[in-house]
């Protein structure tokens, strides 16, 4: 009698999941989408009914107050999931996920989704490995909004943004992120980051240079008393 052949599975790997082996084990449920630029993938009150996984481009995650306050709270790059509160009780959307570019997005339905986590455990490690660094990040967010001022707040993240200190590379901030987008982000005022903006450029910690560039000496400013 033949052993059967063993199932593939996920390889693990340091920072983003395997995007064809994950595809390949959902199977039935997902969609690949071919998304615009400014095009919004959910609104904020939509039905909570599915998990994304960014293949390629960068999706920003905003939220409007009661009183029509607008903020962004987040930007997901390539390897990122959003939307994975429909996996508990969530019901509703409580943000709304707009592309920032030509963008290539999974969607996979929740029946989907818990049944590749159910199914596949090194895929549940990984997801699981995923969310608790999402939630580290979210939980340093909400010190660095505490605790530091905004100029500090916005130094952290353009380091963030240009993944400055990974692999020791410099990278760009994404080129036509608004001064708005920013000023959201932080929680300040556009006239506020364009001051310090222009601060950073006159000290040499910034340049315009084929986008907006961050030089890693940026990370003088968060670590300034």
């Amino acid at each position: 009698m033949e052993t059967p052949a063993p199932r593939k599975r996920i390889k693990k790997q340091a920072s983003l999941f395997d995007a064809e082996a994950f595809l390949g084990v959902v199977g039935a449920g997902k969609k690949v989408l071919k998304i615009k630029k400014d095009q919004i993938l959910f609104s904020q009150g939509d039905p909570s009914d599915a998990v994304f996984y960014i293949l390629e481009g960068k999706v920003k995650l905003m939220v409007v107050s009661p009183q029509g306050k607008e903020a962004a709270v987040a930007v997901l790059e390539r390897g990122a999931f959003f939307g994975e509160a429909c996996l508990t009780a969530q019901l509703f959307r409580i943000a709304t996920a707009i592309s920032m570019g030509e963008s290539k997005i999974v969607r996979i339905e929740k029946s989907a989704m818990v049944r590749v986590l159910h199914d596949e455990p090194t895929f549940s490690e990984l997801f699981l490995a995923y969310l608790l660094s999402r939630n580290i990040r979210i939980e340093e967010d909400l010190v660095d909004q505490l605790f530091n001022s905004s100029e500090k707040r916005l130094a952290r993240l353009l380091l963030l943004l240009a993944h400055v200190g990974k692999e020791g590379k410099t990278e760009l901030v994404i080129p036509k992120m608004s001064q708005e987008t920013l000023a959201e982000m932080v929680g300040t005022t556009r006239s506020r980051v364009s001051f310090f903006l222009n601060k950073f450029k006159k000290l040499g910690l910034i340049d315009y240079e084929g986008g907006l560039r961050i030089h890693s000496s940026l990370i003088n400013v968060v670590l300034h008393d």
